[in-house]
């Protein structure tokens, strides 16, 4: 399943595919009330792939009368969880048999390389829906204990109608970290995918409903965040938006929320992440490696990015000639040949974003350690800059692109300061030979994610999120996700002698 084609077979099925064009509501495609639409393209080439249906106001208002339908009938949140559960786990079936159209599609829409599409972006997309299908009959209420004179339950319920926005840099694993537990808690919900990247998300709605999710359950519109996510966020019969995205668009929603109904927000946002590594790591190569990946996976568009390599001066020197050497397995080039690891970043506007960090090495008399070119269109190549100090845009602000900055450090106490120097808190890595330092560290760092010796989000089974202006409202992954998309409710019931005697007589 997870072993990637050849360049070749990837561009014939590329030549193939038909693409999703319209919004998917109440289980059919139908175009934008108002009959606009939107250029989707390919950033790798500039090609025109499709164009999208270009929603708004009161296209939002359809999806969401639609979807409290479905919700308030009960035609998903009252079946079974077992029953709920096949469902998904069809659902999850029909994408596996898709697996290399979407990879494809989704390459095509976002300039991702197609390897990693096909062999994390798919394969972790299914596993989070089934995780999830597989955890929904396997959830237990509770009593308390509050004497012989009453019962009480405490009960979760699916919390109704609920917004997923989603980011454009992992289009198909956000769509999941959303919809699987959402769904499975048996909610109704409604998908605005971004602008950038729309058409995997309408493809998988189309397979849902084809694996029997109910009309009304699944929804997506599309369209921009002023047209659609704006509405959705200030909609009064929105229970919930569950966001990823940038720190401010995620304030926008919690004011959306104030402004409204006081729907339930949770946000996973930004950060800058450091690579702490200590004096003491025992294995370079290793640490290069890790560091490599969590740097330039996905061109570094990834909130969890290591892009802040902090590391004690005296082995400073020696890990970047190991890193070099990694680099060279980094090739930049056709997100649809397999053996490039870096393809396009999303948009132009993007690159010319994350090409102004490279001025700031000319301006800011910085060393350019590795790369630091572009190639035509809007392929950065990844790049190491040395030298970074707290007081430069490199360290401080989130780049969201193929740059690491190294800095470095000559005490414990002063790595955990350059660490937690940010307004972020998603993600760190500690690198260390001791037990003990890689404890004390993990601990002193302020991040919702901590990894030791490894780059890595953890797996299904662990929560996802982040301290500060990382996150709020809860975390996505695990079963602590799936309590972000049910209401607890306290059933009191009286069994006292009095209440029975009452209701003998």
């Amino acid at each position: 399943m997870h072993e990637p084609l050849t360049a070749a077979e990837y561009k014939a099925i590329a030549a193939g595919l038909q693409f999703p064009t319209n919004a998917f509501v109440d289980g059919t495609f139908r175009p934008a009330n108002a009959g606009k639409t939107f250029k989707t393209t390919n950033p790798a080439t500039g090609e025109l792939l499709a164009e999208i249906a270009a929603c708004d106001a009161g296209d939002v208002d359809h999806a969401v009368a639609k979807a409290k339908q479905a919700f308030d009938d009960g035609r998903w949140r009252q079946r079974t969880p077992g029953e709920r559960k096949e469902v998904l786990l069809t659902f999850a079936k029909l994408l596996e048999e898709n697996r290399h159209e979407l990879a494809v599609m989704e390459s095509l829409d976002s300039g991702k390389p197609v390897r990693e599409c096909q062999t994390v972006d798919v394969p972790d997309t299914i596993h989070t829906i089934r995780w999830h299908a597989e955890l929904v009959d396997k959830l237990y209420d509770n009593t308390n204990s509050v004497g012989p004179n009453a019962l009480a339950m405490v009960v979760r319920e699916p919390i109704g109608v609920v917004a997923c926005v989603l980011p454009w840099n992992f289009p198909l694993l956000m769509l999941a970290w959303k919809i699987a537990p959402a769904l499975a808690a048996g909610c109704s919900v409604i998908v605005k995918p971004a602008q950038e990247t729309t058409l995997t998300t309408l493809r998988v709605a189309e397979l849902a409903h084809e694996a029997g999710i109910p009309a009304g359950v699944f929804n997506v519109v599309t369209g921009s965040g002023r047209d659609v996510g704006e509405p959705l966020g200030l909609h009064m019969d929105v229970d919930m938006v569950a966001f990823t995205g940038s720190t401010p668009t995620g304030r926008r929603f919690l004011h959306y929320s104030a402004d409204s109904n006081l729907k339930k927000v949770v946000l996973e946002c930004g950060g800058k992440n450091p690579a702490v590594v200590l004096e003491d790591a025992e294995d370079l190569d290793l640490v290069a490696e890790q560091v490599v990946s969590g740097a330039f996976w996905n061109m570094g568009e990834n909130c969890s990015a290591s892009s802040r390599l902090i590391v004690h001066a005296s082995i400073k020197d020696e890990l970047l000639k190991r890193i070099g050497a990694y680099l060279r397995e980094w090739k930049t080039g056709d997100p649809l040949d397999p053996e490039n690891r870096i393809g396009a970043l999303v948009s132009k506007s993007h690159f010319e974003k994350v090409s102004s960090f490279l001025d700031d090495v000319k301006s800011e008399k910085l060393s350019l350690a590795f790369g630091g070119e572009t190639q035509s269109g809007v392929f950065i190549e990844p790049t190491v800059v040395d030298g970074v100090t707290p007081a430069s845009r490199l360290f401080k602000e989130e780049i969201f692109g193929p740059i690491l900055s190294v800095t470095t450090f000559n005490s414990l106490s002063e790595a955990v300061a350059l660490a937690n120097d940010t307004n972020y808190g998603l993600t760190a890595s500690v690198y260390t030979g001791s037990l003990r330092n890689a404890i004390r560290v993990s601990r002193d760092i302020r991040a919702g994610l901590v990894t030791v010796n490894c780059f890595g989000e953890g797996d299904a089974s662990t929560p996802f999120g982040g301290y500060k202006e990382s996150g709020f409202g809860g975390r996505d992954k695990s079963i602590f996700a799936h309590d972000n998309y049910c209401e607890l409710k306290t059933i009191w019931i009286d069994v006292s002698e009095r209440a029975v005697d009452e209701a003998i007589r």
